[in-house]
């Protein structure tokens, strides 16, 4: 039995959170359980997923406790994580309770309607503040959802925002007071489990063709294709 996620299908909505007791580190373990989640929601034919964290914390990021020689692994885990949640056939809703920081900022990206919690939670890509080179598949995310300048600083300052800062350039689309979180979660979520399916999953894929390209090259690149990833 695992312990660091969950799924709950309610009214035709799953709900996946993720809750390690910690900072929500997105592990090969824990990237294995989330896709594993969302096969489990398209075939129960929920209307719309949400993914969620713990309190105050969506995800600090991938799990740097993994040894070294692991890391290009454990990001091309990601990068399919991300790619998934990108071309998902029905909406993705992420209710942000906090911090959502390197990989945890990606799992926003990757969305399609997000909701943040008011507060000091802290939203940003701090790859390069902490001496890490971003992989191509996150440039290809940040490039698809970020308005230049913003992908421009946020991507080579490695700077964090707050939630009302995050908003503005496109790490949400909502902050709503921390107690208010889950309603209006579910409320954008049962808006969106309104919309034709069908058009929904074509359109989505037409749209994010070129950044599901990018994802996949630099999946390949991970993977040692003897390329610089």
């Amino acid at each position: 039995m695992t312990t660091r996620t969950r799924y709950e299908l309610t009214d035709d909505i799953a709900t996946i959170t993720m809750d390690d007791g910690k900072v929500n580190a997105v592990s090969p373990d824990m990237s294995a359980e989330l896709l594993g989640h969302l096969d489990r929601a398209e075939a129960e034919d929920a209307k719309v997923v949400v993914l969620t964290g713990r309190e105050r914390t969506l995800s600090a990021g991938f799990d740097l406790k993994v040894e070294p020689a692991g890391w290009p692994a454990m990001m091309a885990a990601g990068a399919r994580l991300s790619a998934r949640m990108l071309s998902f056939p029905r909406p993705v809703v992420v209710a942000c309770p906090g911090n959502a920081i390197a990989m945890g900022a990606f799992l926003l990206l990757s969305a399609d309607y997000r909701v943040g919690a008011d507060g000091d939670g802290r939203i940003g890509l701090n790859e390069v503040a902490i001496g890490l080179t971003l992989p191509w598949f996150a440039i290809e995310i940040a490039r698809h959802r970020l308005p230049r300048p913003a992908f421009d600083r946020c991507t080579v300052t490695g700077v964090l925002l707050d939630p009302h800062e995050a908003c503005a350039v496109g790490f949400l689309d909502a902050v709503v007071d921390a107690d208010a979180l889950q309603e209006a979660t579910l409320t954008a979520a049962r808006q969106l489990a309104t919309i034709d399916a069908a058009a929904h999953a074509a359109t989505k894929v037409r749209i994010r063709r070129e950044v599901l390209a990018g994802i996949e090259d630099g999946i390949a690149r991970l993977e040692g294709d003897g390329r610089e990833w």
